[in-house]
C-alpha cells in the first residue's frame, strides 16, 4: 500500500476508535417530595412489572453506524394503504429503496435485523482497518446464498 493509504487508513481508525464519553452515573427523578429515610422495620411496598409498551411501527426508524452522515443507512418504517413499508436511504439526499407490504411486526423486526447487520459488518471492517481482527467478508447479493 502506498504511504497516502496508510495515512487514510490510519485517519478513519482514530475516528473509529474514540472512547464515547462517560454520561456519568444515573441520577433518580425530582419529584418535589423529600425522600423518605430507608426504615429496615417497614416493609417495602411491592412493585408491579408493567409489560412495555407495544412498538408503534409508523416512523419506527433506526441509523446504522459509521462516521459520517453522508454515507450513514437509515431504514424507516411507514404505513401505507395495505401495510407497512419500509424505507432504506444512505445520507440525506438518496432516494429510497422501498421493501413492502408488510404486518406492523414484519417491518419493526426488517428495521431491526438490517440495523443489526450493518453494526456487525461496520464492527468487521473497523476490526480489518485497525488490525484488530480477521478480514470483514465481501458480501455480495446473490453469491453464497442457496
Amino acid at each position: 500500500m502506498s504511504l497516502a493509504t496508510d495515512h487514510a487508513l490510519a485517519t478513519i481508525a482514530s475516528i473509529l476508535d474514540r472512547p464515547q464519553p462517560n454520561p456519568g452515573p444515573d441520577k433518580p427523578p425530582q419529584s418535589g417530595k423529600p425522600a423518605e429515610p430507608d426504615n429496615p422495620s417497614k416493609p417495602a411496598a411491592p412493585t408491579k412489572l408493567m409489560p412495555p409498551a407495544p412498538i408503534a411501527a409508523d416512523g419506527y426508524s433506526k441509523t446504522g453506524p459509521g462516521p459520517m452522515v453522508a454515507i450513514r443507512f437509515k431504514w424507516t418504517a411507514r404505513r401505507g394503504d395495505d401495510g407497512y413499508y419500509v424505507d432504506e436511504t444512505i445520507g440525506t439526499g438518496s432516494v429510497p429503496v422501498t421493501s413492502g407490504p408488510m404486518s406492523a411486526e414484519a417491518a419493526i423486526k426488517f428495521v431491526d435485523e438490517r440495523a443489526s447487520e450493518a453494526g456487525l459488518r461496520f464492527e468487521a471492517l473497523k476490526n480489518e482497518m485497525t488490525g484488530q481482527g480477521p478480514m470483514a467478508p465481501i458480501l455480495m447479493p446473490g453469491f453464497g446464498e442457496k
